[in-house]
């Protein structure tokens, strides 16, 4: 199989030599070429183009997002944004998945021997689903110095673990919420391509919507800002989470980047649980480990929604939601960006329902309000 061709642009020579060698550490990816700015990546592309590009936000002479936008109305090609977690650059970055980037990844740093595994693992996989992620045409846009050179320090990694499940953070349980109860508990899982995705399915929702918890693949700070922008643009209410948030009717609790989230009940309130823990299923929060908890302590009374994504993340979860009498639905093929996850939980046979995106709010909203249930004795 040919190897997945890539082009670093970034203004920091230490930045492009760490992500050429964590890049360079996985046998299915090549690096063809760095570039310091948009112009002389221009150039490079002239000459070979890639497969897929790991872009910067702040650079000399063209930022980021310009040279994003030019790029997408021009010659698409999958984009990874790599950005530093930065205020004014955070919502940059998020700005650059609307003009067409289909990840947002955090750019790594000096830090521990476990911190350059884990960015290695999530630029790896961020990488790999970009150069299969389906990407658009978007609408034409309107008509510092370079650093000097860094020497980076060699990158030593261990053979990365083997991928871990929800075991890991939540184990596995007898006890089940079989209980039916007035009020139904929605959750979410999504990756690459899921930022536009959720948007598409919040905007939809109306104030009495019931209770959402989201898990969006995204870095740490990224998710804070993603939830605030979601909350000017819905009618109901979005926040990221924290431990003890109530679920309520009306309102889309979102997992903070780098924290696992649990759905939990007492009586019968459900509320969250956020967590430190390992990466689960390569992600930290992890789809499993949230629907793992909602087949847990929601059981039939949670509908279960699987959307755009790179690799398995959620398949096993959403198996367990499935059996536990959940209600489960899946994004189809044709409005996902990356027909990975969902694909992987129909495999699974943990679907009932698979819908083009812009049909699954409505499916949503009809589920809980027939109490859907299935049959068990029928399976």
């Amino acid at each position: 199989m040919p190897r997945i061709k890539v082009m670093i642009i970034d203004d920091s020579a230490l930045v492009r030599q760490t992500l050429t060698s964590l890049l360079s550490s996985d046998p299915r990816i090549k690096v063809i070429s760095t570039a310091s700015d948009p112009y002389a990546a221009a150039k490079k592309m002239a000459k070979e183009a890639p497969d897929v590009i790991t872009l910067d936000i702040e650079m000399p002479n063209m930022d980021g997002l310009t040279f994003l936008k030019k790029l997408m109305s021009q010659h698409p090609l999958p984009v990874v944004v790599c950005s530093s977690l930065a205020g004014k650059n955070t919502e940059t970055a998020l700005k650059a998945l609307e003009y067409g980037a289909v990840e947002i990844i955090e750019k790594p740093r000096v830090g521990t021997k476990q911190f350059l595994e884990e960015s290695r693992t999530l630029l790896v996989d961020a990488v790999r689903a970009a150069a299969v992620a389906r990407i658009k045409n978007r609408p034409k846009p309107p008509a510092k110095p370079p650093a000097k050179p860094l020497q980076a320090a060699p990158v030593e990694l261990r053979p990365v673990e083997p991928k871990r499940t929800a075991d890991a953070v939540m184990p596995p349980l007898e006890r089940r919420s079989m209980i039916r109860t007035t009020e139904k508990v929605v959750v979410v899982g999504a990756s690459t391509g899921g930022t536009e995705a959720l948007r598409v399915l919040l905007t939809a929702m109306p104030e009495n919507a019931p209770g959402m918890v989201i898990v969006q693949h995204m870095p740490e700070d990224f998710t804070r800002h993603f939830a605030m922008r979601m909350d000017k643009e819905c009618r109901i209410s979005v926040k990221e989470a924290k431990t003890n948030d109530a679920v309520l009717r009306g309102h889309a609790l979102i997992a903070p980047g780098n924290m696992h989230t649990l759905l939990k009940r007492s009586g019968a309130r459900y509320h969250v649980e956020v967590i430190s823990g390992p990466l689960v299923c390569r992600h930290r929060p992890s789809v499993d480990v949230l629907f793992r908890s909602a087949a847990v302590y929601a059981g039939n009374n949670a509908v279960g929604v699987i959307m755009t994504g790179m690799g398995d993340d959620g398949a096993r979860g959403m198996q367990e939601m499935h059996r536990a009498g959940a209600y489960t639905i899946a994004q189809d093929e044709s409005t996902s960006v990356v027909f990975g996850m969902p694909a992987e939980a129909i495999r699974r046979g943990a679907v009932d329902c698979v819908l083009p995106l812009p049909k699954i709010p409505q499916e949503i909203l009809r589920a809980c309000a027939m109490g859907e249930v299935k049959a068990r004795s029928l399976q």
